[in-house]
Parts: structure tokens; C-alpha cells; sequence
């Protein structure tokens, strides 16, 4: 059913063209992009290569609506570098992504002053359906597995065109959080955290934002896709690992699973990283990263409890393993 959104004639002029199509409609409004920036929607084709596309159509709006208030020109400054980025990414790195780190296949772009078009691959049609608010076990490990295969992919990769540090929180970034954080400690020691992540010897690319709504299961949950890649760019893996499991365990989960997270991650790390990199010493790779997972937990706590102090993530653990890496950084 056509929604009657319109996305101009130079637009569907691009979709008509990537996909064959003799006819275009927007079906659906997936999803409105965070602070108002434009629309996630499902594209209809007639006599296409597929029934539908899906298309991220950005438009920069005049003043920001930020839910939280955080509407600066830092702010906004990030959020168009945001797209530029991802834009690279569909357009130069995606196709290296095998089915072990499954993404939406890119079929084209285009820009228009302050408008952005990027048309991909709809993961529904291809067998990607199914969202979860909530995940079983073998879910989290589905999901585990896609990040090991990501971060071996692209290990020791020069993420040009990407953000040189990956993820949308760390220190260079938030400067504003940083200011008015109400924790002394974790305040001052967040040059040190920051410096530990950036100085890894083992640097990949890092999704960057993923947490649990930007993965696609397949109806079954035995595979999963990844979608969303604003804040792709350079670091360590753990960054990651330590955001999604934040992103779908409760303070409860995050502890108990702690040990059983680390083992599934690090074994499917070190398995993709003979299958696709076997110069790589994997083992090596894995005794790092694991001594930075709690150093990465530090890092987003830092920048959450600054930006939302009230969060729901904000818990016991996330404040004890703060402390642990405080402690630790001031032993060193």
C-alpha cells in the first residue's frame, strides 16, 4: 500500500535505475531516524530485481529535537559525518562481509543538497524477518558469532573513509558528557580508559552501534544480519561486545553471563581468525581483548552516566566494574 510519502522524482529516479524497476512506492515507514533527521522506509517495485528495497532517506533538519536536549552544533556536526560514513561503508567495505557477518547488500546512492538517499538490499525478503526485544541464549550467541566474524574480517584494517575511532561515545566525541559528569574518579581516569582501547595493539573495525535492535534474525534464530553502520570506524572488538551485551541483559544477566559472553565471543574469534586471517596469532588477539572488556564496559558507563545519568543501565554491576578498572588503571 503506498503510504503516499514522497521522495521526489531524482530519488526514485535512483531506485528505478539500481533495481530495474518500472515503477516505485513507499510502502512503509519502518523507522524515523534519531532526532528527526529523515525516515527509515520499504520501497515497493514493480517488474524490480526484488519486490523491495529498503531506503534510508536523510534530511537534515534546521534545529534539532534531540529526546534528551542534546542539541549542539557538535551534535549535528556528528550526526551528518555520521551518514557520510556509513555511506562509505555500504559503498566500499560492505561487500567484504561473507554470510558469517551477514549486512544488507548496497544498491546505490545519492545526494541532494541536504538530502541523503541510501538504497539497500530489504533483509526481510531475504530470510532476515524477524526483530527481538527480548533474546534466548542461543540468540546472544547468534549474535556473538556475528560480531567475531566482523572483527576478524577486518582486523588490522586503516578504516578509511570510516571514523577513525569507531562508536558513537567514545572520549574525542563527547567532550559535553565529559564536562558535566558527576564522578570524579571515573571522570579523571577517562583519558587513561580512553588511551587503553586506542592504544591496543590489535585494532579492527568496530560496528559501533550494536546493540540488540540492530540485528536481524532469521524466524528460526539460527542466523542473524546487522544493519545500521552510522558509527562504524577503528578499534578494538570489545568495544562492541561489551555495548550489545548492555544492550539486552539486565544488571542481573550482564554478571552471571559475564564468563559464558567472553568464552562464546573469544572462541568464535579465534576460530574466524584461522579460518579467514591465519597469519594472525588469534590466541594473542584473545588475551588482549579480554583485558580490555571491562575497560570497554568503563568507557560507554563514562559517556552514559554523563549524557543520562538516570539511565536504566546506569546499575550496580556497570558502577562495580567501574571501580575495578579505576582501581586497576591507578595500580599500573
Amino acid at each position: 500500500m503506498d503510504t503516499g510519502y514522497q521522495l521526489g522524482e531524482r530519488f526514485e529516479d535512483v531506485i528505478r535505475s539500481a533495481t530495474g524497476a518500472s515503477r516505485v512506492d513507499v510502502r512503509e515507514e519502518l523507522q524515523e531516524l534519531w532526532s528527526g533527521y529523515g525516515k527509515i522506509l520499504r520501497v515497493g517495485l514493480e517488474e524490480g530485481a526484488s519486490a523491495t528495497v529498503v531506503v534510508k532517506h536523510v534530511r537534515f533538519p534546521d534545529g534539532g529535537t534531540h529526546p534528551r536536549g542534546w542539541d549542539t552544533d557538535l551534535s549535528h556536526a556528528r550526526k551528518v559525518r555520521s551518514y557520510e560514513v556509513e555511506t562509505a561503508w555500504y559503498r566500499d567495505w560492505s561487500h567484504r562481509c561473507g554470510e558469517n557477518c551477514r549486512v544488507p547488500r548496497f544498491l546505490a546512492y545519492e545526494r541532494d543538497g541536504d538530502e541523503i538517499l541510501l538504497v539497500l538490499e530489504d533483509l526481510d525478503g531475504a530470510g532476515y524477518g524477524a526483530r527481538r526485544a527480548m533474546v534466548a541464549w542461543e540468540e546472544v550467541e547468534q549474535c556473538l558469532g556475528w560480531l567475531a566474524s566482523f572483527h576478524a574480517t577486518f582486523l588490522g584494517e586503516v578504516p578509511e573513509g570510516l571514523w577513525d575511532v569507531g562508536t558513537y561515545w567514545h572520549l574525542a566525541t563527547r567532550p559535553e558528557e565529559w564536562e558535566v559528569l558527576d564522578d570524579a574518579a571515573l571522570k579523571a581516569a577517562a583519558g587513561v580508559i580512553d588511551g587503553r582501547l586506542t592504544g591496543a595493539r590489535y585494532q579492527t573495525l568496530v560496528h559501533g552501534d550494536a546493540k540488540l535492535a540492530n540485528f536481524c534474525f532469521s524466524e528460526e534464530g539460527d542466523a542473524v544480519a546487522a544493519v545500521d553502520f552510522q558509527y562504524v570506524g577503528g578499534g578494538c572488538g570489545v568495544k562492541d561486545v561489551a555495548y550489545f551485551v548492555g544492550s539486552c541483559m539486565d544488571e542481573a544477566g550482564c554478571e552471571e553471563r559475564e564468563a559464558a559472553v567472553l568464552e562464546c565471543y573469544f572462541s568464535a574469534l579465534v576460530g574466524e581468525l584461522a579460518r579467514v586471517r591465519p597469519e594472525v596469532d588469534g590466541e594473542a588477539v584473545e588475551v588482549e581483548w579480554r583485558d580490555l572488556y571491562r575497560v570497554a564496559w568503563a568507557d560507554f558507563h563514562r559517556f552514559l552516566k554523563g549524557w543520562s545519568p538516570g539511565h536504566w543501565k546506569v546499575n550496580g554491576y556497570s558502577e562495580r566494574v567501574v571501580r575495578e578498572v579505576v582501581a586497576n588503571l591507578a595500580e599500573r
